[in-house]
């Protein structure tokens, strides 16, 4: 989920104002609208996102203040647009929806493209003034840039993305799964934690699953990833086999257990493990590991409940 965008970023064209100019004017521009909380303008049925003409967005903002997304393959642009909630609130047959919501909803491009939007609009509205001398910033380049307009300082600033690792972790044919103290009864999940400055990747996997549940890790492989902006990540999944199956939880987890197949799917089938929803990565780690040990597909199997 969110995996899929097939976009044309455009980032050759977004210093070009009259480029940027042109885009906004074509008929088949379409605008994501979003509130500042983060969520989105859809249909009623919440089954579309609702894509507004320049005409219709004109009576809620300043499009010119549009975040340019990209042009799909017809070459029709997309931007993002901040719109005050109350005037949004009027246009019939809408509703706004967070992008959790949205990741079960919507068709994978509006989803994907909701989530780019949310992450670009996420940045610009925590970017308000220079980190290095406070004065008040510009957006440039379509939104995707900040520049601090003092002489002295002139410091640039980019939407920031944090890289975090997730894996599943095998013993044998057991899989690694653990749970945070918050979590509610039969939340279970892969590991997983940010990268650190002056860390690989690799380097990551190995410390953050001895850090969190005492075992040390042998080898690992890059699995997949994911743009996860909640607000500004990057989920990068990796697989693991540990070296010992000895457990000694650290701070950020009150349990965890290593889950051989057969009592993962009793697990599931009893209520004992609630999953993580489809949308994550821990997820498609939980199912690639289930597939590889025994052949079995996560999504066909019973299960009396999932993550809220």
């Amino acid at each position: 989920m969110f995996a899929q965008l097939a976009l044309d970023r455009c980032s050759e064209q977004r210093h070009d104002v009259a480029w940027l100019d042109a885009a906004l004017s074509r008929a088949d521009a379409r605008f994501v609208v979003l509130r500042a909380d983060g969520k989105t303008l859809v249909d009623a049925d919440e089954q579309a996102l609702l894509l507004l003409d320049r005409a219709r967005c004109d009576v809620l903002t300043d499009t010119h203040a549009a975040t340019l997304l990209g042009c799909d393959e017809a070459q029709a642009p997309y931007f993002a647009l901040l719109a005050d909630a109350q005037a949004a609130q009027g246009i019939p047959g809408s509703k706004f929806i967070d992008l959790r919501r949205a990741a079960q909803c919507l068709p994978t491009f509006e989803s994907g493209l909701f989530a780019y939007a949310r992450g670009l609009t996420h940045w610009q509205l925590r970017t308000r003034w220079c980190g290095a001398c406070g004065t008040s910033v510009l957006l440039e380049w379509a939104g995707h840039r900040a520049r601090c307009p003092n002489p002295a300082c002139a410091l640039e600033h980019y939407p920031r993305t944090d890289p975090a690792i997730i894996v599943i972790v095998t013993w044998r044919d057991a899989c690694l799964l653990g749970r945070q103290p918050g979590w509610a009864p039969g939340h279970w999940s892969t590991l997983a934690g940010f990268v650190e400055p002056g860390e690989t990747l690799e380097d990551a996997v190995r410390r953050e699953v001895f850090e969190e549940s005492g075992v040390r890790v042998v080898d690992c492989d890059y699995h997949s990833s994911q743009p996860w902006p909640f607000p500004a990540s990057l989920m990068l999944g990796f697989t693991a086999r540990a070296d010992d199956p000895a457990i000694a939880c650290g701070a950020e987890l009150c349990e965890a257990r290593w889950f051989e197949v057969d009592a993962f799917v009793d697990g599931l089938a009893n209520g004992e493990i609630k999953m993580p929803r489809p949308l994550s990565v821990s997820y498609r780690l939980i199912e690639h590991w289930l597939r590889q040990a025994s052949g079995l597909e996560l999504s066909k199997l019973p299960a009396r409940g999932t993550w809220p």
